[in-house]
């Protein structure tokens, strides 16, 4: 009996020692390693990651494109010049005297600019113009003379009349595009929130898994001690024994495996973050805010104010309507109507080409009328009006699919809180009940079967648990994504733009 009483002290002591080494090792390897909170690497990740740049690019080349559209809609000035134009060649002339046609050798030196100030005007898609025009000529041959034309101002508008009107059309969809860019640039950021997410939980069910494989080693290591001991005393049979060894060599082997897996897990998460790939990684994992019950209307109501795809439905119905109203106008006759008012001159040499000019008045009237072309414009214009329709129902159901997607995240957010007090209990419990287990079956009042599908119950507690909380921020995340608004701190998401975006 003291015999026994002994051997059960030897082995409780040397359990205790391999508890300390467990310990002492994973405080070494803490020390050596860099702790990164879920907040932390999804920040991380929307300002460093490869994902991030895209974004930010492909925001600037659609802001770059907007203020292309704003500076059109100011006043240009432009500079159209020919500086030099040399002809030596024979030429066809009317000769009056015989009253026939002749050809005549003919050497010419021409050059001409004119500056224009030109203004589109939106309503109308006319355009206003301020010019000024000077040319030179000079004939070389029998008669060599010069000559310079000049127009010091002229005044003009020019303005189709019937046909179409494409200065109305972009001032209508360019700040759409450009809201919409704001709000996709947005949208990616918590996009790439949520592939955070998922690498993070990847790496921390990874570092789980680690974790029960060492824990696994160490617990098979200590019952097969117990286990060598016991059968000394004749309390456990030979087969429980070679049991026991078979959990050592299996939890070696998983232990291996975990290894594997979890440093694959980590390549991949300082990968994503863009970090540098040495880095030895360890997680902590997240807790969450106090239930937040979100309201169904609430979220949708969000969703339809700041999601990009339905600013994108508005654009994508006025650039169908574009086509409709470019199609039909084509497929009409055609009228433009141009007037100008200036002063013109023409002298033998510069100076008197801007003295005392003469008023210069032009009125144009232009008509372009399809006489026959066998209904291709008709034809376009109703495949026009059917891909309108089309366009109308195809955003109808884009949109009864996206708000679905709100709502139904809205739910699964919701009933998730849930789940998370389910996997905490059923995690605490399932550790308690482990632990007690495993004193019985040291002390022998537990056999080998019980413990172990205590120790299964236990494993599977943990990953439910990280699985939930896991879930419960994708959701909320992805509910962030799609309605664009912050619902813990309660704030527009959109109305941060010019702090989270820097040019």
């Amino acid at each position: 009996m003291i015999n026994c009483c002994m051997k059960k002290l030897l082995i409780m002591k040397k359990v205790v020692l391999l508890i300390l080494l467990i310990f002492f090792s994973s405080g070494v390897y803490a020390q050596s390693t860099k702790k990164f909170s879920l907040i932390e690497s999804i920040e991380i990740a929307v300002d460093s990651s490869l994902q991030a740049f895209i974004a930010q690019n492909m925001y600037r080349s659609s802001y770059w494109s907007y203020r292309s559209f704003r500076a059109a809609r100011l006043p240009s000035l432009n500079l159209q010049a020919n500086p030099l134009q040399y002809r030596r060649d024979f030429t066809k002339r009317y000769d009056s005297y015989e009253n026939i046609d002749i050809y005549r050798q003919q050497q010419t030196l021409y050059s001409s600019g004119n500056l224009s100030v030109r203004q589109n005007f939106d309503l109308t898609g006319g355009t206003f113009y301020v010019d000024s025009e000077l040319g030179y000529m000079r004939n070389f041959g029998e008669n060599n003379y010069s000559q310079f034309t000049s127009v010091p101002v002229r005044i003009g508008y020019s303005q189709p009349l019937f046909g179409f009107n494409s200065f109305k059309w972009e001032k209508k969809i360019e700040p759409i595009k450009f809201e919409r860019a704001k709000t996709q640039f947005l949208y990616s950021r918590e996009g790439i929130s949520e592939l955070a997410i998922q690498y993070f939980f990847a790496l921390a069910m990874a570092q789980m898994e680690y974790d029960m494989a060492e824990n696994n080693v160490a617990s098979s290591d200590t019952l097969y001690n117990i286990g060598q001991e016991r059968q000394k005393i004749a309390s456990i049979s030979n087969v429980d024994l070679l049991t026991l060894k078979l959990d050592v060599v299996n939890a070696r082997n998983d232990l291996k495996n975990a290894e594997i897996s979890l440093k694959r897990a980590m390549f991949d998460f300082v990968s994503f973050l863009n970090i540098d790939k040495q880095t030895n990684v360890k997680l902590e994992l997240p807790g969450r805010p106090a239930n937040i019950i979100i309201s169904p209307e609430e979220a949708l109501k969000y969703a339809q104010s700041y999601n990009p795809d339905f600013m994108g439905y508005i654009q994508e119905m006025y650039e169908a309507e574009r086509e409709v109203d470019r199609t039909m106008k084509s497929s009409n006759f055609d009228a433009n109507f141009s007037v100008s008012v200036g002063f013109n001159q023409v002298a033998p040499n510069f100076a008197d080409a801007y003295k005392r000019p003469l008023q210069q008045d032009v009125i144009s009237i232009g008509l372009n009328i399809p006489l026959m072309d066998w209904g291709v414009r008709r034809g376009l214009a109703n495949m026009a009006r059917n891909n309108l329709n089309v366009t109308k129902i195809s955003i109808q159901q884009k949109e009864q699919q996206l708000e679905q997607d709100v709502l139904m995240t809205v739910s699964d957010f919701n009933i998730q809180q849930d789940l998370i007090n389910s996997a905490e209990e059923a995690l605490s419990l399932a550790t308690t009940a482990y632990n007690v287990t495993k004193e019985r079956f040291i002390i022998g009042k537990a056999d080998l079967n019980s413990l172990t599908l205590s120790l299964n119950r236990q494993n599977s507690a943990q990953r439910s648990y990280i699985s939930a909380l896991r879930n419960y921020w994708m959701n909320y995340y992805k509910l962030r994504k799609l309605t664009l608004y912050d619902f813990i701190n309660q704030e527009v998401l959109a109305d941060q733009f010019d702090k989270v975006f820097k040019m």
